[in-house]
């Protein structure tokens, strides 16, 4: 079973076509990749190569 993550201000945007929007800060509340390649990854996700990119510091 999948552990509920509280929605909070700042997590989340509407698009102008309604949608929500995910940021940052909620994928790293969330503690992992769901690999859909969202907007705001911070994880580096590629779907297009289904891999990671590099994090260069």
């Amino acid at each position: 079973m999948k552990k509920i993550i509280p929605v909070e201000k700042g997590d989340f945007y509407l698009t102008p076509e309604g949608y929500r929007c995910f940021t940052a800060q909620y994928h790293l509340k969330r503690g992992y990749c769901c690999k859909n390649g969202c907007r705001h990854c911070p994880y580096g996700h590629d779907k297009k190569t289904d891999s990671f990119k590099d994090k260069k510091s």
